[in-house]
């Protein structure tokens, strides 16, 4: 017997709107299958909301945390102003795409890189193994 799925802040509220819930890229967690399209029109005409808790999150602290995150991003980091975020890709050494990703830079030494759920392991091990001399950007 499998063990329950994970329900996210959300759950509830996208069920009561007909979504039909699954196990999401083997992590465990329950996610909507299909969106209805009364939400799809809602969002395309006013606003929505995305359900982000079950995604990754790498925290970079400290004086190298900027040169770590301009080595592993392809985007100039140094341009997020505090409370500012900005999407950007993890490029593998060849160029080719890792993932998109989004930093959030929490105060002058502190920033936050939400990542995709299904990649997360493969994107933390990213930044654990760039090398800190490393000339790669």
């Amino acid at each position: 017997m499998s063990a329950p799925l994970r329900q996210t802040p959300l759950h509830d509220a996208q069920a009561e709107i007909g979504a039909r819930m699954v196990a999401y890229a083997r992590l465990g967690d329950a996610r909507p299958l299909r969106r209805v399209i009364a939400e799809h029109l809602a969002v395309r005409s006013a606003v929505g909301a995305f359900d982000v808790s079950h995604m990754g999150e790498i925290e970079t602290t400290g004086p190298g945390a900027l040169d770590l995150l301009m080595l592993v991003c392809s985007n100039d980091i140094a341009r997020i102003p505090i409370c500012g975020a900005q999407y950007s890709l993890l490029c593998r050494e060849d160029g080719g795409v890792l993932d998109d990703v989004f930093t959030y830079r929490l105060a002058a030494e502190r920033y936050l890189t939400v990542t995709n759920a299904a990649n997360h392991e493969r994107d933390l091990a990213c930044f654990a193994h760039t090398p800190a001399d490393s000339t790669r950007r």
